[in-house]
């Protein structure tokens, strides 16, 4: 799971490192680049269509799935001859990569103990911003290797090797495998795609205060993450290598954010920890795209610190507060809220480049969003550190609503 998650932060991440070298190498207009990551992230929104299948025929088999897919067109994407192109096969490789992450998380949340669900999140998602800390190490040598940044999106092509080890060591859940003997003894199975609905219909709080945090964390933070290596190269003069370096080292100081947000949540709370580091998460954005000098490293490195953070403590709730036959049905609908917060957020910088005069001042307006995050953490959101998932989430007879 570990070397899945690895591989995924690493495909992932190559476009926000080498956007300027794309940029370049495809003929890319300066507005247009908010555009285009608005698009390929879109990709998420199919991640929808996929991670049902999940909650019918198991977590394991679907991931296996998910892995193939990105894989495929990770490496695809280096031989891409024009940006249509580019953007297509991005497009259906980030498809497949969301919907990889969020099987993982299902897998992580169901075989964990309640007393460390968390950090076991966390310790994932630190091994997988190591995938973007090796994507880093790689983007540093990218003016060296031939071909230039489409020799990294080969790269990409490792996990296809380890897909039959992982065929048979891979188990099923076991709170997935009692659910398919509960259900043998239903006459009608459940359709495939309902669980989405009836997670909207029968959690209708508890999916609105998630999906609602979520695009607003997602407005505000991912235009900053995307545009950053660009930023610190035009606006700062860093060289790739620069980049790469404090991408890398800065990223190993930073991901401890993962496994200790976890770690906290598991300890003090949920509610706590997802404050505090939400906070924090939007303090050092806004501060690292208007500060320079010998600030800048170390606001991006806070600002990866908090983000990572508060990104554990959210993923988790997703996750948590749905039932067994629903989890990942929700979990997707949820990050498909995410997705299109994300994509809102980088159609805005288009949008505000002639009003604010920059892309950057347009991220500046647009970081305002993640204020709301905090507040709504410490308001809204239910305490579920150390509580068992049926506690959290039961499940519920045919027709039965809910409302948390």
């Amino acid at each position: 799971m570990s070397a899945v998650s690895f591989f995924e932060a690493y495909d992932i991440f190559l476009l926000t490192l080498n956007l300027k070298q794309i940029q370049a190498d495809l003929g890319i207009d300066e507005g247009s680049l908010g555009l285009l990551g608005s698009v390929i992230r879109s990709g998420a929104l199919l991640t929808l269509l996929i991670v049902p299948f999940a909650d019918r025929y198991g977590r394991r088999r679907v991931l296996l799935f998910t892995i193939v897919g990105y894989t495929l067109a990770t490496a695809s994407t280096a031989f891409a001859p024009n940006v249509e192109s580019f953007v297509v096969l991005q497009f259906i490789a980030r498809m497949f990569a969301i919907a990889e992450a969020v099987l993982a998380t299902v897998v992580i949340v169901e075989e964990f103990p309640p007393e460390n669900r968390g950090w076991g999140i966390g310790a994932a998602a630190a091994i997988q911003a190591c995938g973007s800390g090796f994507a880093a190490l790689m983007f540093g040598f990218v003016d060296l290797l031939p071909y230039g940044w489409r020799a990294l999106y080969l790269v990409g092509v490792i996990p296809l090797f380890f897909i039959a080890y992982w065929r048979r060591a891979l188990p099923e859940t076991e709170v997935f495998t009692q659910l398919e003997v509960s259900r043998a003894q239903l006459l009608v199975p459940v359709p495939l795609f309902s669980n989405v609905w009836r997670a909207a219909r029968e959690y209708p709080r508890v999916f609105m205060m998630l999906a609602g945090t979520l695009f607003f964390f997602s407005v505000a933070g991912n235009s900053a993450v995307f545009f950053a290596p660009k930023y610190l190269q035009d606006v700062h003069g860093w060289l790739p290598a620069q980049v790469a370096t404090l991408t890398f080292i800065g990223g190993a100081f930073a991901v401890i954010g993962n496994p200790l947000s976890g770690w906290l949540s598991d300890r003090f709370g949920r509610r706590p920890t997802g404050t505090l580091f939400s906070l924090g998460f939007g303090s050092a954005m806004i501060a690292f795209y208007s500060v320079g000098g010998l600030f800048v490293p170390m606001l991006w490195i806070v600002y990866l610190f908090f983000a990572m953070g508060s990104s554990v403590t959210l993923t988790t709730y997703s996750v948590e507060l749905f039932p067994t036959s629903m989890r990942s049905s929700a979990s997707g609908a949820t990050n498909l809220v995410a997705v299109v917060g994300a994509i809102v957020g980088l159609l805005g910088v288009s949008a505000l480049f002639g009003f604010a005069g920059s892309n950057w001042n347009a991220i500046l307006i647009i970081a305002g969003f993640s204020l709301f995050v905090p507040p709504a953490i410490y308001c809204l959101f239910p305490e579920t550190a150390r509580r068992s998932l049926d506690d959290i989430a039961p499940e519920m007879d045919a027709g039965k609503k809910r409302d948390q």
